[in-house]
C-alpha cells in the first residue's frame, strides 16, 4: 500500500504565501515525477507544477514566477512553496505521484486533496 498525505492548506490574504507538502508512504521501491493539480470551484483538474528525478521543472503558465515545486527524495516529499498568492488561486490542491511499488508495479497515486483560500 501507498499513501500520499497532503499538509500546508489554509486561508490567507491576497499578497501571501502558503507552503504545501505531500509525503509518500508505504511500500515504495522508487519515486518517478511528482506533481501539484488544483480544482477550483466549478473548475476542472489542472496541473500546476511538475517535478522530474532529475529536478526538472514544469509549470502552469499561471503560477509562473510565483510558485515554486520541489522535492526531498530522502524524505520521499514533493513542496509547493506559492508565494503572492490570488483570489484565483483558491482551490483544493492534490499532490500526484508516480510510485514504482514492492510488487514492482507503477502506479499513479493521488493524495486527499488539501483545500487554498486566497481571500480579497
Amino acid at each position: 500500500q501507498v499513501q500520499l498525505e497532503e499538509s500546508g492548506g489554509g486561508l490567507v490574504r491576497t499578497g501571501g504565501s502558503l507552503r504545501l507538502a505531500c509525503a509518500a508512504s508505504g511500500s515504495i521501491l522508487a519515486l518517478y515525477a511528482m506533481s501539484w493539480h488544483r480544482q477550483g470551484p466549478g473548475k476542472q483538474r489542472e496541473l500546476v507544477a511538475r517535478i522530474g528525478t532529475g529536478n526538472s521543472t514544469t509549470y502552469a503558465d499561471s503560477v509562473k514566477g510565483r510558485f515554486t515545486i520541489s522535492r526531498d527524495n530522502a524524505k520521499n516529499t514533493v513542496y509547493l512553496q506559492m508565494n503572492s498568492l490570488e483570489p484565483e488561486d483558491t482551490a483544493v490542491y492534490y499532490c500526484n505521484a508516480l510510485i514504482l511499488d514492492t510488487v514492482r508495479t507503477t502506479r499513479s497515486y493521488w493524495g486527499q486533496g488539501t483545500q487554498v483560500t486566497v481571500s480579497s
